[in-house]
């Protein structure tokens, strides 16, 4: 393993920053405040969960303004993973130092621990952005490269490209959760732990859904409980068996079983938190294991939902 991505491997869970300052998808304004977002940001680092991911387009640049603004306010060890959206108009390859620039002066940081591609959108080459990444490195603006929602084969691609440069691919950032395990049924997360790439697992909960806080009766709100509607109804089960699970370890929820058996599966979870009440429980997670039989279970419960 690379020196400089251990502090990936070792890092068991982050907390994800897209709803700080997102209104179209989480009401940011309406149901939190900066207040609120201030409290999820200090209960994290206080529950020692240090690492950050936030990205250029996340309330379009309010998350990394409000990161900055925290960080200015703590002598808490932080490490901050932001990422780079390579629009089909974004055709010059310096696109990308200066966008990541521009993210370290809302962070209002040297550099980051960690940048990623947001996307693969043509018509850009990935070795095109594999190229400029190599760049960050060598100027020191970031301490690692990674990319998100990358399938196997344009990971490896990514992979191959930096490793002309002899720098590694640290993580593969995708949707990864009970109710969608197409990162194992791909052979994605396989390969991940075959090359030492971390995979991260965003939205973790599937947006609240395996909190065990929503039903056929009382959807998530907006585009959220479109979305979940076909999935609500064969929910109960699962939610259930989650439960019992939780009950056997002493007591945990919903939400710490689905994200301990992220854990369980070699991957960094990174929920998100939109007040100190949130962050808190986000690190129940932390400390225990599931067994391999109850991490077998939940594989068996989960199975109808998983996506080929």
């Amino acid at each position: 393993m690379d020196a400089s991505t251990r502090f990936l491997h070792a890092t068991e869970m982050g907390v994800g920053a897209w709803a700080w300052g997102d209104r179209i998808i989480w009401n940011y304004g309406g149901s939190y405040s900066d207040e609120d977002i201030r409290g999820a940001f200090d209960t994290s680092l206080e529950k020692s969960v240090r690492l950050i991911d936030t990205a250029e387009v996340y309330g379009r640049g309010r998350s990394e303004r409000l990161i900055g603004e925290f960080l200015k306010t703590t002598d808490a060890p932080v490490l901050l993973a932001t990422k780079f959206m390579p629009y089909p108009w974004r055709l010059r390859k310096k696109a990308l130092l200066r966008a990541l620039r521009h993210s370290l002066e809302r962070l209002d940081v040297a550099s980051v621990d960690l940048y990623q591609i947001h996307w693969h959108i043509p018509p850009r080459s990935i070795e095109t952005w594999m190229d400029e990444l190599a760049i960050a490195v060598q100027e020191e603006l970031t301490r690692t490269v990674g990319v998100s929602n990358y399938s196997e084969s344009q990971m490896l691609q990514a992979y191959s490209a930096l490793a002309r440069h002899e720098i590694p691919l640290a993580s593969n950032q995708v949707e990864y959760h009970l109710l969608n395990r197409r990162a194992e049924t791909s052979g994605l997360l396989a390969r991940c732990h075959e090359l030492d790439i971390r995979l991260i697992a965003y939205s973790p909960l599937a947006m609240g859904l395996l909190t065990g806080k929503y039903t056929v009766d009382s959807p998530p709100p907006g585009m959220r409980g479109r979305k979940a509607a076909r999935i609500l109804p064969k929910l109960p089960t699962l939610l259930r068996l989650m439960t019992q699970i939780g009950q056997d370890q002493g007591g945990k929820t919903n939400a710490q079983v689905a994200l301990n058996w992220l854990i369980c599966k070699g991957t960094m979870p990174i929920p998100g938190a939109k007040n100190a009440k949130q962050a808190e429980a986000n690190a129940g997670a932390l400390g225990w294991k599931l067994t391999e039989d109850q991490v077998a279970a939940l594989d068996e419960a989960s199975a109808e939902f998983s996506e080929k």
